[in-house]
């Protein structure tokens, strides 16, 4: 089975999506704080509703699951739900780093078959079927044949980097902040980084796409327990996420697999 229609439209979406974002980083946005005290911006609240416009018309049998939208829980009646995350590393976006990503994923029983991640600073747009590989900028892309023997790269919450949380996590590995997980989660895919490891809590929206494109390249992706990632639940949340890329050395990925929350010595 094939989604082409599916893929046509959220790529159309997520790029006028990311036009919308590009808009207000030069025109000028509000920020005012969640109740749980995280940013959100009228630039994050724009793109959510232009992605809801373009994929629920196309669709509209389908549910919807955003972090920008109310939780309606019909969505878990529904065979396919789109998860969607209009501005993934808002505090990226807001401080004018390229490191922010409009993520969205089409979840069917359970597991993702159609995503995209489009960092509209840098014009890449990342897409994957299932089943159909990778694709950036609608071209078909391949990770690199083997690891290139470069120091590996992690990517790793700042919070927990500075706490010291992964101490058998060698030094010699090269460690990155991440600033938005969608993000960090496409370049694990195609081989930019090795990794991506984390114990704090992550929800569906944050890494539906990602675990797609993870998954199609050849890599791992787990939740910070190790158990397989199921969307389109109750409660779309996670504690922590574990990803390995697909040439990741088996010896680092061994050690990120068994990462597990509460196994490092860290904080639990």
């Amino acid at each position: 089975m094939t989604w082409d229609n599916e893929l046509d439209v959220l790529s159309m979406a997520i790029r006028k999506a990311g036009a919308e974002a590009l808009r207000f980083a030069v025109d000028g946005f509000e920020t005012i704080q969640k109740p749980d005290q995280s940013p959100v911006t009228s630039a994050d609240l724009a793109v959510n509703e232009v992605l809801l416009s373009h994929l629920m018309s196309a669709f509209p049998e389908d549910g919807w699951l955003s972090e920008e939208s109310p939780d309606h829980l019909d969505r878990l009646q529904k065979r396919r739900v789109w998860v969607v995350d209009p501005i993934d590393g808002t505090k990226a976006f807001i401080s004018g780093e390229p490191e922010y990503c409009i993520s969205v994923g089409l979840i069917e029983q359970g597991r993702p078959i159609v995503a995209g991640i489009f960092n509209p600073s840098t014009d890449e747009l990342f897409t994957a079927t299932l089943g159909g590989g990778l694709c950036l900028n609608n071209k078909p892309i391949a990770p690199p044949a083997s690891w290139n023997g470069r120091h590996p790269v992690i990517a790793l919450n700042q919070w927990e980097q500075q706490i010291g949380r992964f101490p058998s996590l060698e030094p010699s590995i090269n460690k990155r902040a991440i600033r938005s997980i969608a993000w960090v989660l496409a370049l694990a895919a195609t081989g930019r980084i090795e990794g991506v490891v984390t114990w704090e809590p992550e929800n569906e929206w944050d890494v539906a796409a990602g675990t797609l494109l993870i998954t199609e390249a050849g890599g791992t992706i787990s939740d910070g327990l190790g158990q397989e990632l199921r969307f389109n639940q109750r409660t779309p949340r996670y504690r922590g996420i574990i990803a390995t890329g697909p040439h990741c050395p088996e010896v680092l990925a061994r050690q990120l697999r068994c990462l597990t929350c509460g196994t490092d010595n860290g904080i639990a």
